[in-house]
C-alpha cells in the first residue's frame, strides 16, 4: 500500500476493500466533506493505485468547491480490467461493501458507466450518472464534460489570440469525453485534426471528418481505421501542430519528457491530472495557456450534482455553462494579474471556500 500523505484538507478517510470470493480489490478515498458529502467517480483499471485515487479525490474537492457545489471530493478505484465478464457481480459486491460509507456518493468514471451506477444505486440507494429511465442525467449520453470543455474553450481562446471558428483541435483520448468535446467544439466551428485511443492515433492537418470518425470508432473500435489520415502512436497526438490540445484520457501524459514538443497554444485538461506539476510550470514558461482539470472538465460533476439535487437536464446545462465560463474568466484573470500558474490561482480560490466551511463546521 502506498503512503498517501495528508495535509490541511485531507484525506479524511481511506478505505480498502477486499472480497476473495468476488476477486475484488478496491480503494475509496474521501478527501474532504466540509462542503457536503463527497462525490466522485469509480475508476476501473488494473493499474489504479491508492495514490492515484487520492490525487483524483483531491481534484474532486477542488472541482466541487470552485464550481459552487454542496459536495466534497471523493474517488474510488477498482483494481480490475474494465471488460471483466462478471462486471455486474463485481459492482454489486463493491456497492454492498460501501453501503455504510455515507460520506461517498459514487459516479461513473473510466471503466464504469450509467449501467454500473444503476447496479450501485440498487444496492446502496445513492449514485449519480444514472440511466435516464430511472430519473438520471447520464453524463455520457448528454456529453456533459465535453460540453463544459467547449464552453471553457470559447472563453479561453481570445486570451491566446485564437479564433475558435476554424481552430485546430487535437484530442488525446477519443472516448466518451473526447467524442463529446469534439462534437460540441465542431458546433462552434472548430476543426478536429487529430484523435487517439488505446490502439493509436490519426492526424490530418486539414481536418478529420468527424461524423466518419465517429462511425469508424463505433464500428471498428478504433480511430486508427480512419482512412484519410496519417497513423501514429497514441502519445504522438500530444505533439501535433494544433491550436487547442485536449488530453482526455489517462493521468500524467504530459510530462517533462514531451512538454517541449507540444505545439498547441491552449491546453484544456479534459482528463483529471493529465499533466505533471513540473510540466504545467514549463508550459507556462513556454507561453502555453493550460486550463487545469478542475476548471475545464467540471461539466460532468456539475451535471451529477444537479441530478442528485433532482434538477432537469436544462438546469444542468445552464449551470455547466455559467459556472465554467465564470471560473475560466476568473482564474485566467487572477493568474495574469498576480503572475501565477492558472492551477495555483484556481487552487487558492477553491481552497478558500473549503477552509471557510471547515472553520464553520469546526473540522
Amino acid at each position: 500500500m502506498e503512503n498517501v500523505k495528508t495535509d490541511e484538507l485531507g484525506p479524511l478517510k481511506i478505505t480498502y476493500l477486499h472480497s476473495q470470493k468476488a476477486d475484488l480489490n478496491a480503494v475509496i478515498v474521501v478527501d474532504n466533506t466540509a462542503l457536503g458529502p463527497s462525490i466522485g467517480g469509480v475508476r476501473v483499471s488494473p493499474s489504479v493505485s491508492a495514490l492515484e485515487v487520492a490525487r483524483l479525490a483531491r481534484t474532486m474537492t477542488l472541482k466541487n468547491s470552485i464550481a459552487g457545489l454542496p459536495h466534497g471530493g471523493g474517488k474510488a478505484g477498482i483494481i480490475a480490467g474494465p471488460r471483466r465478464a462478471d462486471k455486474e457481480h463485481m459492482f454489486r459486491v463493491f456497492a454492498k461493501l460501501i453501503r455504510g460509507l455515507d460520506e461517498y456518493i459514487p459516479g461513473p468514471d473510466m471503466g464504469s458507466d450509467e449501467q454500473c451506477m444503476e447496479w450501485v444505486h440498487e444496492e446502496t440507494g445513492r449514485a449519480t450518472g444514472l440511466p435516464a429511465e430511472i430519473g438520471g442525467l447520464p453524463l455520457d449520453k448528454y456529453g456533459a464534460t465535453g460540453f463544459g470543455l467547449s464552453e471553457c474553450a470559447q472563453v479561453a481562446c481570445p486570451y491566446v489570440e485564437v479564433e475558435l471558428e476554424g481552430a485546430k483541435v487535437a484530442l488525446h483520448g477519443f472516448g466518451n469525453v473526447g467524442r463529446a468535446a469534439a462534437s460540441f467544439l465542431a458546433k462552434k466551428g472548430a476543426v478536429l485534426v487529430a484523435a487517439s485511443d488505446s490502439q493509436g492515433a490519426v492526424f490530418n492537418g486539414e481536418g478529420l471528418d468527424l461524423e466518419e470518425l465517429l462511425e469508424i470508432k463505433k464500428g471498428t473500435g478504433s480511430v486508427i481505421n480512419y482512412g484519410d489520415a496519417t497513423r501514429m502512436g497514441a502519445e504522438d497526438v500530444l505533439t501535433v501542430p494544433c491550436d487547442i490540445l485536449i488530453p482526455a484520457a489517462t493521468p500524467d501524459v504530459i510530462s517533462m519528457d514531451n512538454v517541449h514538443s507540444i505545439k498547441a497554444r491552449l491546453i484544456l485538461q479534459g482528463a483529471n491530472i493529465p499533466a505533471t506539476n513540473e510540466a504545467e510550470q514549463e508550459l507556462a514558461r513556454m507561453g502555453i495557456l493550460c486550463i487545469p482539470d478542475f476548471i475545464a472538465n467540471a461539466g460532468g460533476v456539475i451535471m451529477a450534482a444537479m441530478e442528485y439535487a433532482r434538477k432537469t437536464a436544462e438546469d444542468a446545462f445552464k449551470a455547466i455553462s455559467d459556472r465554467i465560463r465564470q471560473n475560466t474568466y476568473l482564474i485566467i484573470g487572477k493568474s495574469r494579474s498576480e503572475n501565477k500558474l492558472p492551477r495555483t490561482a484556481a487552487e487558492e480560490i477553491a481552497k478558500e471556500r473549503v477552509f471557510e466551511a471547515m472553520k464553520a463546521r469546526d473540522y
